[in-house]
């Protein structure tokens, strides 16, 4: 037999091990209301539902439809600090994955999920996984340029993330990680998500985005995949070789390195002077830098060893650039949200789909406070309206 939203609130009762007058207490109803609605006499109201859901740590969605709420699968990872088995960065993470999929729940219960656009795919007669990678990056930076970003090089970090979500539907947020975490991608049928680490090491997080973007365009994160401190061309794993060099592809594509540096022959070299001006311009490692210029032939080996060791604050001061270093230190370490869920619950709260809560989650402050933020003249509403209370199920949380 199915089950009904009722056999399902029984469940989130009996998993709280509460008493029926304990639990109707805690979701806010009377004793007699919660009885009414056990036995099929009164409706469960959205606000019931929510509340309900939020004891039980799942969804209205749920509740309603008994559909499980989407929870991340780690993708297999090589040995570093941070591990999916850890117990205490497991959880982390997942918790903040969790703030994530709900706001994608809610809005897909609302009908306002937003449509996500097509994207480049792998050429499926390319069976190395280098030409994959490099052919992927070109295409991507094909589509961005016919979207006008001409210039990635020419993006500081957090203008490709806006461009990333507006033209490749890809949400990018700047948050807290657990230690050893750089960054994280999922992809569903619904929503496609990278996570990057705050952190102070710039040059890291621009990579990884696009290192993340390489793993969401070869449909490699059907699961959600962690990163750890990348190490460009030390991988086994070959669908991170190819996002390595899909990321060294997108951010110094070869006619754009070309065109500052020419096409000399590696014995040539580049001087220092253009080396710093070139990191300074591609905004990225001295690493990757000397690495990428010796794969294109245009220093020798000497001179990438010896431009490995050079670091991006000491490029930026000889460069005259101090100021801008700084810039790009402050944004890497800010905190940013994806914009379109945010609006989305904000646009369903103002036509009466929602109330504040699913957004206030979202944002990870209490509804009250994010109330009077948003309109401190007004009460916030901390009753269901008459409608609701005769049973209306549409999600107001």
């Amino acid at each position: 037999m199915n089950e009904t939203v009722t056999d399902r609130v029984r469940k989130v009762m009996s998993a709280a091990s509460l008493q029926q007058a304990a639990f109707a207490e805690r979701v806010g109803l009377t004793p007699d209301k919660l009885s009414k609605s056990l036995s099929g006499r009164r409706r469960f109201t959205s606000l019931d539902l929510a509340r309900i859901a939020e004891l039980g740590q799942t969804t209205v969605d749920w509740l309603l439809t008994g559909r499980e709420p989407q929870r991340p699968a780690f993708a297999a990872r090589a040995s570093s600090p941070f591990s999916d088995s850890d117990p205490d960065s497991g959880l982390a993470l997942k918790e903040l994955v969790h703030r994530f999929t709900t706001a994608y729940d809610v809005l897909d219960l609302m009908g306002r999920s937003r449509s996500l656009p097509a994207l480049p795919r792998p050429k499926a007669d390319l069976e190395g996984y280098v030409d994959q990678g490099e052919a992927l990056a070109l295409d991507a930076l094909t589509a961005l340029s016919a979207r006008g970003v001409t210039s990635v090089a020419a993006c500081e970090t957090s203008d490709l993330a806006h461009a990333l979500e507006e033209h490749f539907g890809i949400d990018v947020a700047q948050t807290d990680l657990p230690r050893g975490l750089d960054g994280a991608a999922w992809q569903t049928d619904h929503f496609r998500l990278v996570l990057l680490a705050r952190t102070g090491v710039w040059t890291r997080q621009r990579f990884t985005l696009a290192h993340e973007l390489g793993h969401i365009l070869a449909r490699d994160a059907q699961e959600m995949r962690t990163e750890t401190h990348l190490a460009p061309g030390r991988q086994k794993d070959h669908t991170e070789v190819r996002a390595n060099v899909f990321a060294a592809n997108f951010l110094m594509p070869r006619a754009e390195i070309h065109a500052e540096v020419g096409t000399g022959p590696a014995g040539s070299g580049v001087s220092d002077d253009a080396f710093r001006a070139l990191v300074v311009r591609f905004k990225v490692s001295p690493s990757a830098l000397a690495a990428r210029l010796y794969q294109l032939g245009l220093v020798p080996a000497h001179d990438r060893s010896r431009l490995r060791g050079v670091t991006t604050e000491v490029c930026h001061l000889l460069a005259q650039r101090a100021d801008l270093h700084e810039n790009r230190v402050a944004a890497a370490r800010a905190r940013r949200l994806p914009l379109a869920p945010a609006r989305g619950l904000y646009e369903g709260y103002l036509a009466g789909d929602t109330t504040l809560r699913p957004l206030a989650a979202y944002f990870g402050m209490d509804p009250n406070a994010l109330h009077d933020a948003l309109d401190p003249e007004q009460p916030a509403a901390t009753a269901p309206a008459a409608d609701a209370e005769k049973g209306d199920l549409i999600f107001q949380p």
